[in-house]
């Protein structure tokens, strides 16, 4: 992967705002966002104190230690090869609309519609997950702290609706530091991921063996059984598990979201994203593997679902089991914040290119050059997804699955509808600074199956209640992923038929844009289809 010097401490800013004039847009968003806030955005996203903390349970229900101890190294090696892809084209297109920019630009207008809903629909249920989770988990530390909070589902989603406002807040007034909270986030997570694994290698008494993390393997999940239990297990349950890894290692196209108010941007967004995957893989794993050998109490943490809670409340005191929560809660707290960032950033962009209605409203700035009704309309719809958790029943939380299943399905198509692209466009792909060479034909095909693959897992029931059909279903316990992804692309694609595909004409100039650059074989650049239309 070759890159390039990084432009001089004299000129990013010129550099910067030239580039995003080639790209068609003027500069309104402030710049002043370092490479090391851009990473920290994404990795702040992906969080290995909220995904590893909240989705535990869906690894350990759908597998067993070796859904988390194999999968998530396995899974994490496909992410980053996505990473990649990606980090390719924003290091061309250093864009706050990102994804279905690249995706319009190197497709059509229909390209950048679906993909630009799609990666909406994945932040803004992102957002309500992390949220949710960090409510989850607030409650607990309540419970834990005072005899009088009962810790009720109600009360979660009452925390849920306050942590998501106060989210909402920071991102609007605090817009002259939220660059330094990232930046904090940052310190947050890995000082705390390292006082967790100190206190779970430490603290308790005993552990589990190696032969357990990496062999033991069971199915909570109530499918399966017979002869066919074994097919079952390894070709549906397991593959539910990675759930795990695939939700908390993603959001990282925070770097493309956020690339307009970062320096340097073509390299700096490139490097953050695909840094924040490998380093949160990396840390997330050995979390991961804390967490399994201090999985003493097995019959205890089945009993709750498999919800990591029960591992430090039966391995640790008081003291310490209180210390990790906290620890938890406060670096969730961060993941929601930064995800309220990236989803608002995203929600101006499709708006300044009138593909969301109401558009003048959502593609506003204030004189701060923060997109204040942005963030407002993206943090109340994360509100609205997330109502069905008002109705969970005891037991699994399927609700909570289910909004994590709508952000990884969201996202990561929308990924792929530009990976595919740029695989289509071969050698008239114009690279940015980073790229990866002739290399994308191997990685960007894994990237598109992998993708695949895992849309079609994660619209499947989670349980056996939420099969129609089935003794004892309740809708409940249904996997509403597929009725929201499907429901809300239905109602895109009818709009795009009816009405949109005559006047959505993709990324709209704002500032006129100057002469493409040569291709790097020194010839002149296919003319992008979309700008056959703007």
């Amino acid at each position: 992967m070759a890159t390039t010097p990084a432009p001089t401490a004299e000129q990013p800013m010129d550099d910067d705002a030239r580039r995003l004039a080639e790209l068609g847009y003027k500069q309104e968003l402030r710049r002043k966002w370092s490479g090391f806030s851009n990473f920290a955005i994404s990795f702040s996203i992906i969080s290995i104190l909220a995904g590893c903390f909240t989705t535990f349970g869906q690894a350990w229900n759908n597998g067993g230690p070796v859904a988390i101890s194999w999968g998530w190294p396995l899974i994490s090696l496909f992410i980053l090869i996505i990473g990649f892809c990606m980090a390719e084209l924003v290091s061309a297109y250093p864009t706050a609309g990102g994804i279905y920019w690249w995706a319009a630009t190197m497709g059509r207008p229909v390209h950048g519609w679906f993909t630009g809903w799609l990666n909406l629909i994945g932040l803004v249920a992102v957002t309500a997950s992390v949220d949710y989770g960090c409510a989850t988990f607030l409650n607990l530390t309540l419970s834990a702290l005072f005899d009088s909070w009962a810790g009720t589902l109600h009360q979660t989603f009452g925390l849920f609706v306050v942590i998501l406002v106060l989210h909402g807040l920071i991102n609007i007034f605090g817009h002259h530091i939220i660059d330094v909270l990232q930046n904090v986030s940052v310190w947050w997570h890995v000082a705390g991921a390292a006082v967790v694994v100190a206190i779970l290698a430490f603290v308790p008494d005993d552990h589990q063996s190696f032969r357990f993390v990496f062999t033991e393997r069971f199915n909570n999940s109530g499918f399966g059984g017979g002869d066919s239990g074994r097919l079952t297990f390894w070709f549906y349950v397991l593959p539910l598990g990675f759930l795990l890894t695939q939700y908390t290692i993603t959001g990282f196209d925070a770097c493309a979201h956020v690339s307009e108010e970062t320096r340097g941007a073509s390299q700096a967004a490139a490097k953050g994203l695909w840094q924040s995957i490998f380093y949160s893989a990396v840390g997330g794993w050995i979390l991961l593997l804390a967490f399994l050998f201090a999985a003493t109490d097995v019959d205890a943490i089945n009993k709750a679902g498999g919800f990591s809670g029960a591992i430090f409340e039966s391995a640790l005191s008081p003291f310490f089991f209180k210390t990790v929560i906290i620890i938890s809660t406060i670096g969730q707290f961060f993941c929601g914040m930064s995800c309220v960032t990236s989803m608002s950033r995203m929600a101006y962009a499709f708006s300044r290119d009138r593909a969301v209605p109401g558009w003048r409203l959502w593609s506003r700035v204030d004189r701060n050059g923060t997109p204040v009704n942005a963030i407002i309309g993206a943090t109340f719809a994360g509100l609205v997804l997330t109502l069905p958790a008002l109705y969970q029943s005891a037991g699994i939380p399927v609700a909570f699955y289910a909004v994590v299943s709508v952000a990884v399905i969201g996202l990561y198509l929308s990924f792929l509808i530009p990976i595919f692209l740029r695989l289509r466009l071969g050698n008239r792909f114009v690279p940015g600074p980073w790229t990866l060479g002739p290399k994308y034909k191997l990685l960007g095909w894994i990237a598109v199956v992998e993708i695949a693959i895992i849309s079609v897992y994660f619209v499947l029931p989670i349980v056996p209640a939420g099969v129609p059909g089935n003794d004892g279903f309740t809708w409940s316990a249904v996997n509403y992923a597929p009725l929201a992804v499907g429901g809300v692309l239905l109602l895109v694609a009818l709009w795009w038929y009816a009405s949109a595909r005559k006047w959505f004409t993709g990324p709209r100039r704002t500032v006129d844009l100057p002469a493409p650059r040569p291709a790097a074989d020194g010839t002149a650049p296919a003319e992008p289809s979309a700008d056959r239309h703007r």
